[in-house]
């Protein structure tokens, strides 16, 4: 077992896309409906696995392409310290001033580690300065426990 990790940082609105952040139904829709949800199906198909937008459940950054892994690290902690060191880069953008505390990424490490440890994926999300968004994810691979099924991206 091992961990990636994902970050993603972009304007609010296009995080906002939820459609292209989630799977297509694994079955298209059925013949005769109508044309521009046939459409749309295509094209959610089409461009979920390779947009860089942050799904909606953590585990599908397994299907992303290889390029958007910013890390890989067999031990938890490792992992744990990239995301806390990721929310430091960032933190004086959080439009939150919670966020901004300085002691926030120290406890944002030691959540992740023990989540990770435990087998769960880890995701974050902070608002920047307006109108911005921060993504921050740790994915376990090789299995995932939520989606064994998704291959690894790297390995």
């Amino acid at each position: 077992m091992h961990h990636h990790g994902y970050l993603w940082a972009g304007p609010k609105e296009r995080f906002d896309q939820e459609a292209l952040r989630r799977p297509p139904h694994p079955e298209p829709p059925p013949a005769g409906s109508r044309p521009e949800l046939i459409q749309r199906y295509r094209e959610v198909a089409a461009e979920f696995p390779v947009v860089d937008l942050p799904p909606l459940e953590t585990a599908y950054w397994l299907v992303k392409p290889r390029a958007l892994v910013r890390g890989t690290w067999d031990e938890a902690k490792d992992a744990a310290a990239w995301l806390g060191e990721r929310s430091a880069e960032y933190g004086h953008r959080f439009a939150s001033g919670d966020d901004r505390d300085v002691s926030r990424p120290a406890l944002l490490v030691r959540d992740a580690a023990i989540r990770l440890d435990a087998g769960a994926d880890v995701s974050y999300g902070f608002y920047l300065e307006r109108p911005s968004y921060l993504h921050l994810a740790v994915v376990i691979c090789s299995p995932n426990r939520s989606r064994p099924e998704l291959p690894c991206p790297v390995r």
